[in-house]
C-alpha cells in the first residue's frame, strides 16, 4: 500500500530501539557515522528528536564505537528533561542489526509493546511518517510491520521479495541476492514495527547463515511468517525521507536538500527575499520574517530567529541567536548565542557571542567585538573595540579603539558604563570599574578606579580633571 496515515492513536506501550553502533566504514572516518554534522548537529540527534516525538515510554540507543561520544551526543540534543527517558544499550561486538537489538533483550524480551526501530543513519525521516507506519501496523494487528520504498536504481539495499498474491515472503541482502532477486526495486528501508515479545523470540532463531557471517534482523520477518505470524509491507512513497548516510557525498546531498528545502519555504510561505537562493544557508530550524532580505554567502544556523524587515547582508553568519524587526547586519559579521533588538544595526566584520545583547536602536560598527555584554538602547560603538563583561546604559558613545580589560590572568571582571557617557578614543577601562551616568573619559585614559557620574577623567592613570554640569555634559553628545 502506498503511504496514506490511518487515523489510530499511537499506541501508549510503545518503546522505540535507535541502533547507533556501527563506524560506518564507508565515511572513510575515524569518527563514527551517527556523529558526523548534518545543519550543525549529529545525524543521530536528528533521529533521537524526531523518536521524542512519538512519545515512547522509553528509547534505547545501540551503542558501539565511540559509544561515550554517542551518548554525550544524545544527552545533548535531547537536554535533561528527555534525556531521562533514554537508555543506552552497549553492543560489545558488531555482528550485524539482530545482533544490535539483542543488546536490548534484557530490557525488552517480556514487555508488552509494540517496539520502533530505528536506525540512527536516517536523518530526515519524519514522525509522521513513523507514525502512519505504527497504525498500518496496530490496524492490521501485524507481528511485524516493514518499511519500504520503490528505486530506481536499488543497488547495495536489502530488497523485499512477495509471493504471487503480493504477500510479504523475505527480504534478501544485495550480497546474497540471486540475479533475479537483485532485478526487484522495491527495498527494505531498515525501520520496523515489531511485537515486543515476539520479536526477540524471532530473534532467537536467526542465524549467521549469510556471506557476511552476522546477525540479520531482516531474518526475523521471513521467520514469524514461517510461524504462521501477520507480517505486513508499509511502502511508503519519498524514498529520499527514509534513506540512510553512507557516504561523505550523500552527507553532502542531505545537506544541499535541507538547505534548498529550507530556503524555499522561507520564500513561498514566509515572503522572504534571497538575492541568490544558491548561495544561502539556512538552517531547517530558523525563522525569518517578512519583508527580511537575505544576501548571497550568508549562514543561517541552528535555532536561530530573524524578525521581519531585516537586512543580512554578504558574508554573514548567524548561529542560535534571536534578531528583532528592521535590523541590519552588515558585510561579513559573526553572531553567536546572542540578541538584538529592534532598528539596530551591526557591522561590517563585527562579532557577537556569548550572549551578548543589544537594546533596541543600538549600533555595533566596524571591527567590534562584544563578549557576554549588553549594550544600552541608543547607545553606539562604531570602531575597533572589544566590550568584554560589560553593562552599558542607554545613549553612550565608545569611542574608537576602547578596550575593557576583563581578564586579570586569573578572572573575568564586570564594566559598567552608566547612561549618556563619552568614552574617548583609546580609553583603557581595567575592570571591575564603573564609569557613571554622563561621564566623559578622555582619548587614551586608562580608567583603573570608579569615575563618579557627570565627571572628566584623563590620563594614564585616569584622574578627575573636572565635575561636569548639564551644559558641559549636554555639549559633549553634540
Amino acid at each position: 500500500m502506498t503511504a496514506q496515515p490511518t487515523q489510530i492513536a499511537p499506541p501508549t506501550n510503545l518503546d522505540i530501539v535507535i541502533l547507533a553502533a556501527g563506524l560506518g566504514t564507508r565515511m572513510k572516518s575515524r569518527v563514527a557515522k551517527v556523529l558526523h554534522q548534518l545543519q550543525g548537529r549529529p545525524i543521530i540527534a536528528h533521529v533521537c528528536r524526531t523518536a521524542t516525538l512519538l512519545g515512547p515510554r522509553r528509547t534505547y540507543v545501540i551503542v558501539g564505537h565511540q559509544a561515550d561520544d554517542v551518548q554525550a551526543a544524545v544527552e545533548k540534543e535531547l537536554g535533561h528533561d528527555q534525556v531521562g527517558q533514554v537508555s543506552f544499550v552497549k553492543q560489545t561486538e558488531q555482528r550485524g542489526t539482530g545482533d544490535a537489538v539483542m543488546a536490548a533483550r534484557n530490557a525488552l524480551a517480556g514487555a508488552n509493546s509494540t517496539v520502533l526501530i530505528l536506525s540512527g543513519d536516517v536523518p530526515m525521516v519524519r514522525s509522521e511518517t513513523l507514525q502512519a507506519l505504527i497504525a498500518e501496523h496496530i490496524s492490521k494487528k501485524a507481528s511485524c510491520t516493514m518499511l519500504s520504498v520503490r528505486l530506481e536504481n536499488p543497488a547495495g539495499y536489502g530488497r523485499v521479495v512477495r509471493d504471487e498474491a503480493g504477500n510479504f515472503l523475505k527480504i534478501v541482502e544485495q550480497k546474497d541476492a540471486t540475479e533475479e532477486e537483485r532485478q526487484l526495486r522495491e527495498i527494505n528501508a531498515g525501520i520496523y514495527c515489531f511485537n515486543t515479545r515476539k520479536l526477540f523470540r524471532a530473534l532467537e532463531r536467526v542465524r549467521p547463515t549469510n556471506s557476511q557471517g552476522e546477525y540479520y534482523l531482516t531474518d526475523v520477518p521471513r521467520i514469524l511468517r514461517d510461524e504462521h505470524e501477520q507480517v505486513t509491507i508499509y511502502q511508503h512513497n519519498d524514498s529520499r525521507e527514509v534513506s540512510g548516510v553512507n557516504t561523505r557525498a550523500e552527507l553532502a546531498e542531505f545537506e544541499n536538500l535541507l538547505r534548498r528545502n529550507a530556503v524555499r519555504r522561507l520564500m513561498l510561505d514566509g515572503g522572504v527575499t534571497f538575492i541568490d537562493p544558491s548561495n544561502a544557508y539556512v538552517s531547517s530550524e530558523a525563522r525569518i520574517g517578512r519583508d527580511s532580505i537575505i544576501h548571497p554567502g550568508v549562514h543561517i544556523e541552528g535555532k536561530s530567529v530573524i524578525g521581519e524587515g531585516c537586512e543580512i547582508q554578504q558574508g554573514s553568519r548567524i548561529t542560535d541567536s534571536r534578531l528583532g524587526d528592521r535590523v541590519t547586519i552588515k558585510d561579513h559579521c559573526v553572531i553567536v548565542d546572542s540578541e538584538i533588538a529592534d532598528h539596530c544595526a551591526v557591522g561590517p566584520f563585527a562579532h557577537l557571542r556569548m550572549n551578548a545583547r543589544m537594546e533596541e536602536r543600538a549600533v555595533v560598527g566596524n571591527f567590534v567585538e562584544v563578549k557576554k555584554s549588553q549594550i544600552g538602547r541608543g547607545t553606539k560603538s562604531m570602531h575597533l573595540t572589544y566590550l568584554g563583561d560589560a553593562t552599558i546604559g542607554a545613549d553612550t558613545n565608545i569611542g574608537a579603539g576602547t578596550v575593557t580589560c576583563n581578564y586579570d590572568g586569573k578572572h573575568k571582571h564586570p564594566t559598567i558604563i552608566g547612561s549618556g557617557v563619552r568614552i574617548g578614543s583609546d580609553t583603557m577601562l581595567v575592570a571591575p570599574v564603573q564609569v557613571g551616568d554622563g561621564s566623559v573619559t578622555a582619548a587614551g585614559s586608562v580608567v583603573t578606579e570608579d569615575v563618579p557620574p557627570h565627571t572628566l577623567v584623563a590620563g594614564v592613570p585616569a584622574r578627575i580633571k573636572k565635575k561636569l554640569d548639564e551644559e558641559e555634559t549636554k555639549a559633549t553628545k553634540k
